[in-house]
C-alpha cells in the first residue's frame, strides 16, 4: 500500500479538532440544561431522544471524514506494466549574441528580449527533443539535442555578447551549424528557429538555407529589434552607460533590423518569418505551427504503474454520510410503551 498524494493525509488532522469541537458542543448542551431546570426532569421530557443513536450518527460523521481524506490521498495497492511512448520533433533553437543585439529599441535590450522568447517557448514544449546554437561571427553547439529542458534552461542563462569572441552575425554559418547539429539520417521532423536582428550577415546565406530545406529542415525566423535603427550602447562591468559604438570614422553605428534577409531564409525552407512582439504572439503561432506538424517517437520504455484504490474509501465515506443523515436520533417506539430516559 502506498499513496500518491500523501501530503492529503495532513487532513486527518482535523479529526481530533472535531473531536474537541463535540465533547465542547456536549458539555455547552449540559451546561444550558442546568440553566434550564432540573436534569431528571428534562430526562424525562426528552425521552424519545436516543443517546446511542446520537452517538451512532457521531460515529459515522468521524468514520465518513476519516475515510474521505484517506481517498484524497490516493491509496494505490497492486502494479501493472505499460509501455511508455514519447513523441515530439527534434528542436534548434539559434540564437544571435552579437553586439548589436545589445540595441535597446525593445527592452531591455534585444538579447533579452530574445532569451525571454526563448524561455516561454521551452515552458511551451511538451515532448520535443530541444536544441541550442550560439553565434555571432562564428557560431557552435550550446546544448545538443536533449528532452531535458531544465538542461536547456541552464545552458541559455549562460549564452550573452561574451559568448562569442569573434564580432559578427554569420547567419550562414549559424544555419549550417545548426543543420549539423540535427540527425543527418532523417528529412523530416526537423525545425530551425533563428533569433536575430539579421544585421552584418557574413557568408552565402541563400544556400545555407538551400542545404537546410534539402535536409527537411523548417526555419522559423524572428527579427529582433526596430528597422528603424538604434545606436549600440557600450557599458562597463558594472552596467554603466560609457557611450555608443562607432566606426572608424568616429560616427555613431545604428544597428537596424534586416527582416528582408529573414524573409528570404524562412521563404527557402517552408517556415515563416515573426518580428518580436512585446506580447510574444509569433510564439504561440509558431508553437502552433509546430504542434501541428508530423512527430516521430523519440522515446519508448516499461514503466510500472500503481492501480489506484480510492474508490472504495470514497464510496464508504459517502455511504457513512449518507447513513448519517437518514438515521434520526429519536427512539422507536411501540404504541403503549413507556419511554425509559437515557442519560448521556
Amino acid at each position: 500500500m502506498r499513496f500518491a498524494q500523501p501530503i492529503y493525509l495532513y487532513g486527518l488532522l482535523i479529526l481530533p479538532v472535531l473531536w474537541v469541537l463535540f465533547l465542547w458542543a456536549s458539555y455547552r448542551r449540559k451546561r444550558a440544561k442546568e440553566v434550564f431546570g432540573n436534569l431528571d426532569l428534562i430526562a424525562k421530557l426528552s425521552g424519545s431522544v436516543s443517546t446511542r443513536k446520537r452517538r451512532l450518527k457521531v460515529a459515522l460523521l468521524f468514520v465518513g471524514v476519516f475515510l474521505l481524506v484517506i481517498s484524497a490521498a490516493r491509496p494505490q495497492l497492486g502494479t501493472r506494466l505499460m509501455m511508455m511512448k514519447r513523441q515530439g520533433l527534434d528542436l534548434v533553437i539559434a540564437l544571435d549574441t552579437s553586439i548589436s543585439m545589445l540595441t535597446e529599441d525593445i527592452k531591455p535590450n534585444r538579447l533579452e528580449k530574445a532569451k525571454q522568447e526563448i524561455r516561454t517557448l521551452l515552458d511551451k514544449l511538451e515532448g520535443d527533443r530541444i536544441g541550442l546554437v550560439v553565434f555571432a561571427g562564428e557560431a557552435f553547439v550550446q546544448c545538443p539535442l536533449t528532452l531535458d529542458y531544465g538542461a536547456a534552461k541552464m545552458f541559455l542563462e549562460i549564452m550573452d555578447e561574451r559568448s562569442i569572441p569573434i564580432p559578427g552575425t554569420a547567419i550562414a554559418n549559424a544555419v549550417n551549424t545548426s543543420v549539423k547539429a540535427f540527425n543527418q539520417k532523417e528529412r523530416k521532423y526537423k525545425v530551425l528557429i533563428l533569433i536575430t536582428d539579421g544585421e552584418d550577415h557574413e557568408g552565402d546565406l541563400e544556400s545555407a538555407a538551400e542545404a537546410a530545406a534539402k535536409e527537411g529542415i523548417k526555419i522559423y525566423t524572428i527579427g529582433v529589434g526596430s528597422p528603424a535603427g538604434e545606436p549600440i550602447p557600450l557599458r562597463g562591468e558594472q552596467g554603466q552607460m560609457q557611450g555608443f559604438k562607432k566606426d572608424r570614422s568616429g560616427s555613431v553605428v545604428l544597428s537596424k533590423l534586416d527582416e528582408v534577409a529573414l524573409q528570404k531564409i524562412a521563404l527557402t525552407t517552408g517556415g515563416k518569418y515573426y518580428r518580436a512582439t512585446y506580447g510574444e504572439m509569433e510564439l504561440d503561432k509558431i508553437y502552433e505551427e509546430v504542434s501541428g506538424m508530423e512527430k516521430k517517437e523519440l522515446a519508448s520504455r516499461l514503466m510500472t504503474q500503481y492501480e489506484d484504490r480510492f474508490q472504495y474509501p470514497l464510496f464508504l465515506a459517502v455511504l457513512c454520510f449518507a447513513l448519517e443523515g437518514f438515521i434520526t436520533d429519536r427512539k422507536r417506539v411501540r404504541k403503549g410503551k413507556w419511554i425509559e430516559p437515557e442519560t448521556e
